[in-house]
């Protein structure tokens, strides 16, 4: 026999709703606590009753960190959201850049117009989450190619491994050993 499914809406009787509001605020901080026992996360809970009183609670020693670090990161998360937008425009050119010289151009054509006297602060942050954004594509780019050259690189010296062993197991090419030790002689 389970439990009756209760309706959602507010609890006319004064005194049942205190007792509930009471009984759900502990649920919800046993939860909580759980919650950051179990996962090792930080967790920060602020309930503020209808009479305006607060009851909280924080899984570290100071909510107050916990929201300054939750303002911190709404504001991070602001500034990249506003310079995203524009980036993504960008990032189109940015994703088939094969070296860094071809991003000066871009660069310059994206600076076209302004003196760096008229610009404000939010623009060259802006600018500067550009050049971030396309520095990351050009060293993806990098180690795409590097990656792709070493694979080559492998693949050639296993065949050169099977098809260059003689009959002793040993394989017979100068690009599978080490260049040996010679001597050199230098006359005055």
């Amino acid at each position: 026999m389970g439990r009756k499914k209760v309706e959602l809406k507010r609890i006319e009787n004064k005194i049942s709703r205190q007792v509930t509001f009471s009984k759900r605020r502990s649920g919800l901080i046993k939860k909580a606590h759980e919650l950051s026992v179990l996962c090792d996360v930080q967790v920060a809970l602020l309930i503020f009753s209808n009479r305006g009183k607060l009851y909280e609670f924080s899984s570290i020693a100071s909510i107050a960190r916990i929201l300054e670090r939750y303002e911190s990161h709404f504001e991070v998360m602001a500034a990249s959201s506003k310079g995203a937008n524009e980036s993504e425009a960008y990032f189109g050119e940015y994703a088939n850049l094969k070296s860094p010289a071809e991003l000066l151009p871009i660069v310059q054509r994206n600076l076209e117009g302004s003196c760096p006297g008229e610009q404000t602060l939010s623009d060259f942050e802006q600018q500067a989450t550009q050049l971030d954004a396309a520095l990351t594509c050009v060293r993806a780019r990098k180690m795409q190619l590097m990656l792709e050259s070493v694979k080559s690189l492998q693949d050639k010296i296993a065949a050169m491994k099977n098809g260059g062993e003689t009959s002793n197991g040993k394989v017979n090419h100068p690009l599978c050993h080490p260049p040996e030790q010679t001597t050199l002689c230098m006359f005055i």
